[in-house]
C-alpha cells in the first residue's frame, strides 16, 4: 500500500500492515498515536521523532520503533518512509519507549516487498510467509544511541531545548549550574537523575543529532565542525564516527 492512512486499514486482521508514504520537505506530522506498534523506516531523508520523554533522530536507512499508544510528533525532511504497523500481540518484545535501530539489507528488502502486498494478504501463501519472516527479523534489530532524553523539570527541560537549537561542545556543567543557581555537583547529580546520562554524554548526543541534520541538508563537514565548536574538522570526524559508526562525509552523501 502507498500513501494510505493507517486508520483506513487498521481493522484488517493481519499481523502486519505495510504502507509506503512520500512527504514534502519539512513536513510536520502533529502529535498523534497508533493502536499498533510502528516500525518507521526512512528510505530517504532524515526524520526527528519527538515524545514527552525525548527526541530521536532517524537518518536514511535506519528506523525508529514507536510503541503502541505513544503520542509522537514527526518532522520529515525530504523523507520517503516505509512503515510496518504491527499488531501488539505479534510483537510482545516491542520496547516500551521509542528506539532507533539499524536495518539490515535483508530486512530493508523485506520491508520494500511488504509494501507491495495487498492489505488482506493470504496468511498461508507467499505474503504470509513474508510477514512471518519480517517478524522474525525484527527481533534481531540493533539499537543505536540516537535518542536525546529530556528531563522532567521545567527549568532543566527549557535549558535542554535551547541547547538543541544551538549545540556546542564548549558548553559546560559549570555554565548550566550557574544559570540554575546551584552547585556543579548538584547540577550533575540532578541532570543524570532526570535524563539517565551524564551532561557530557547528553551534550555529545545533541551535537551528533544537530550534525546529522546539517550534513544531510548539504552542510560541509568543516562548517558543521566549526558550528559545534571543534578546533578542527578531524576532531569532529573522529567523534562523529565513534558515535554513529559512519563517517560524516557519508551522511552528507546520503
Amino acid at each position: 500500500m502507498r500513501n494510505v492512512p493507517v486508520a483506513e486499514v487498521d481493522s484488517i486482521e493481519r499481523a502486519i500492515l505495510a504502507i509506503g508514504t512520500d512527504y514534502p520537505a519539512r513536513r510536520l506530522l502533529p502529535a498523534h498515536r497508533h493502536r499498533r506498534a510502528q516500525v518507521l523506516y526512512a528510505a530517504t531523508g532524515i526524520m526527528r521523532v519527538d515524545t514527552a520523554h525525548g527526541t530521536w533522530t532517524v537518518p536514511t536507512r535506519r528506523a525508529v520503533l514507536i510503541p503502541p499508544g505513544v503520542d509522537h510528533e514527526v518532522l520529515m525532511e525530504g523523507v520517503s518512509t516505509r512503515s510496518l504497523y504491527l499488531e501488539p500481540a505479534a510483537v510482545p518484545w516491542f520496547p516500551a519507549r521509542c528506539q532507533v535501530v539499524e536495518v539490515s539489507a535483508m530486512l530493508r528488502e523485506l520491508i520494500f516487498a511488504a509494501v507491495d502486498m495487498v492489505p488482506e494478504y493470504n496468511i498461508r501463501g507467499r505474503d504470509g510467509t513474508l510477514s512471518d519472516l519480517i517478524l522474525y527479523e525484527l527481533r534481531t534489530l540493533t539499537p543505536v544511541p540516537f535518542e536525546i532524553p529530556l528531563p522532567v523539570s521545567a527549568e532543566l527541560r527549557e535549558l535542554c531545548a535551547g541547547f538543541q537549537h544551538a549545540p556546542t561542545i564548549r558548553s559546560t556543567p559549570d555554565d548550566w549550574a550557574g544559570r540554575m543557581r546551584v552547585s556543579t555537583r548538584t547540577f550533575n547529580r540532578r541532570f543524570r537523575a532526570e535524563t539517565g546520562l551524564t551532561f557530557q554524554q547528553w551534550r555529545q548526543r545533541a551535537c551528533v543529532a544537530h550534525a546529522m541534520h546539517a550534513l544531510m541538508g548539504g552542510a560541509t563537514v568543516t562548517s558543521v565542525a566549526m558550528d559545534l565548536g571543534y578546533d578542527t574538522p578531524a576532531a569532529f570526524s573522529v567523534m562523529f564516527q565513534r558515535e554513529t559508526g559512519t563517517a560524516p562525509s557519508a551522511f552528507r552523501t546520503a
